[in-house]
Order: structure tokens, then C-alpha cells, then sequence
């Protein structure tokens, strides 16, 4: 007697959720908020809100569709074979189709909503990140996180033309600042992880050039980021607040990085350095972009000139 297969239950609400990278999204979200708070200009609270649950279903979008195509990739990584898909929770039909909605969705709403700019830079970087960066980049070079860190780099700037209805110089600075700030940030987590990509065949930095040249180009990456942190306020965007906190930040962020770029790791390290950086380079994005936030609000009252 043939034993029947084992019927696949319908996934739950919280799966749908889990594809979207949350704790990713919370980031994205951030800091398209606070672009949209810092531009020049208003925007009506309601249409803010939409903007920003625009950028938050994109982002979601894109990342359901990254997990999608790279199911079979996440079930023999440690780090994500507990997701929907590797464990068989959810259809990838499903997760496709859903995705797909997303990304739909929130280009069409950005457009009708706000107004076809933003709505133009959203589809890019959905694209970018869904395509260029996980199809394309991800499996043939170990620069993609460093080409495909725009993707992640783009609600800053959406949040900001949400507002202004236009690109200029400091948007495109926001964007710069995640772009440079993104090799060291995901780099310090491939260091303690790189065995995974090893084993899946991901040409991450640490796998294909090993870690000593993964160590030099983070902290060359941060010593370019402390100028480019900074540009906002020399070039009149901001006040002093955002600056010094710039300053203050990024020189934190590159004293972080030195212990992580001149130590050779030996069999059974902690990587304690390594995920001190990846911590303090989540917390140095909140804060740096909230003091965008403040400066602006404190500039906006008249505290500041």
C-alpha cells in the first residue's frame, strides 16, 4: 500500500509577513521617513503616510521576490533555511505571486498618489534589488553588495522627491551615504557567516578574496564615508547638529573598524569585534538619519539659522 504524499497546509499570515524582511524593512522605512521629513517643503500627512507605506510595500515586495529565487540558496544556509520557503511553510507560487502584488502595487499607488517620480525611483529600486542584485549580481561577482548596495540606498531619496517633486544635490547625498555605508555594514556580517556562502557557492568578498582584503576595504570604505556623512553640512544643507553628529559617527564607526581590518582570526574566534561593527553599523544608520530629522525640525522652529 503507497503511503500519500504529505498535503501542504496553507501558510499563515505570519509567513506572508516573514518574506518581507521585517527587520530590514524597519530600516528602509526609517530612513525613507526621514527623507521625507528633512526635504524642504510640505507634504500632507495623509499622502506622507501613503509615501511611506509605498516605500514599505516595495521594500517588502522586493524582498519576497529575493527569497523566491533564491529558495533553493536560503535551505543550505544556517542563517536562513528557517524561512517559509526553505522549510516547505509556504508554495513559491505563492511567494511569487505575492511579491509580484507587492511591487505592483506600490509603484501604482506611488504614482497616483504622489506623483510619477517617485513612483519611477520606487519601480528602479525594486528592480535593482529583485533583479540586478540578487539574479544578476549576487551569484557572479563579490562586488555585488558593493554595485547592488543602491538598491537599499533609494528610500532616502524617494522620501525626499516625495516631497520636493524633484532631484537635486542632497537627496542624491542621502543615497551616497547608504551606497558607501552598505560594503562594511554587510561585509562585518559575511566575515562571522562566510561559510555559509562558501557552502551554497555565493561569491562573497570574504570567500572569493579572502578575509584580509574583505578587512582593507571595509575600512577603506569607512574612511571614505566620514567626508561624504559629512557633505549635507558642507555644502549648506544642514545645520552644525547634523554635522557634528556626522562627524561624531562616522569617526566611531572607522575607530570600530580598525581592530576588524588589522587582526588575523584564529580557529575558534568569537568575531567579537566583527559583530561589534555589524551592531554599531545598524545603530550609526538610525542615529545619523535622525539627526537629519532634527536638525531640519530644529531649523524649521527657528533654534537654529
Amino acid at each position: 500500500m503507497t503511503q500519500a504524499a504529505p498535503v501542504q497546509l496553507p501558510a499563515e499570515w505570519r509567513d506572508f509577513f516573514a518574506l518581507t524582511k521585517p527587520r530590514v524593512m524597519s530600516l528602509v522605512i526609517f530612513t525613507g521617513l526621514c527623507g521625507l521629513l528633512a526635504a524642504p517643503g510640505h507634504i500632507h500627512p495623509v499622502l506622507g503616510f501613503t509615501a511611506i507605506l509605498c516605500i514599505a510595500l516595495g521594500a517588502g515586495g522586493s524582498a519576497v521576490l529575493n527569497q523566491w529565487w533564491e529558495a533553493d540558496i536560503d535551505s543550505g544556509m544556517k542563517r536562513t533555511a528557517g524561512r517559509p520557503l526553505p522549510t516547505g511553510r509556504m508554495n513559491r507560487t505563492d511567494a511569487r505571486d505575492f511579491g509580484i502584488a507587492l511591487s505592483v502595487a506600490s509603484v501604482l499607488i506611488m504614482g497616483l498618489a504622489i506623483h510619477w517620480l517617485a513612483a519611477a525611483i520606487l519601480a528602479v529600486a525594486i528592480v535593482y534589488y529583485a533583479v540586478v542584485y540578487t539574479i544578476w549580481l549576487k551569484p557572479r561577482t563579490p562586488q555585488n553588495i558593493v554595485i547592488g548596495g543602491g538598491s537599499g540606498a533609494f528610500p532616502p531619496m524617494i522620501g525626499w522627491v516625495a516631497v520636493t517633486g524633484d532631484i537635486t544635490l542632497m537627496p542624491v547625498l542621502l543615497f551616497a551615504i547608504i551606497f558607501m555605508w552598505t560594503p562594511p555594514h554587510f561585509w562585518a556580517l559575511a566575515l562571522f557567516v562566510k561559510t555559509d556562502y562558501a557552502n551554497v557557492g555565493i561569491p562573497m568578498m570574504p570567500v572569493v578574496k579572502g578575509e584580509k582584503s574583505t578587512r582593507l576595504q571595509m575600512l577603506a570604505y569607512c574612511v571614505l564615508l566620514v567626508p561624504i556623512a559629512a557633505a549635507p553640512w558642507f555644502i549648506g544643507g544642514t545645520s552644525w547638529i547634523y554635522g557634528v553628529a556626522a562627524l561624531g559617527l562616522s569617526l566611531m564607526f572607522l575607530a570600530l573598524s580598525l581592530p576588524v581590518a588589522f587582526r588575523t582570526v584564529v580557529e575558534g574566534d568569537k568575531m567579537v569585534p566583527e559583530k561589534r561593527m555589524f551592531a554599531f553599523s545598524v545603530f550609526y544608520l538610525f542615529a545619523l538619519f535622525a539627526a537629519l530629522v532634527v536638525d531640519r525640525v530644529l531649523a524649521y522652529q527657528g533654534v537654529i539659522g
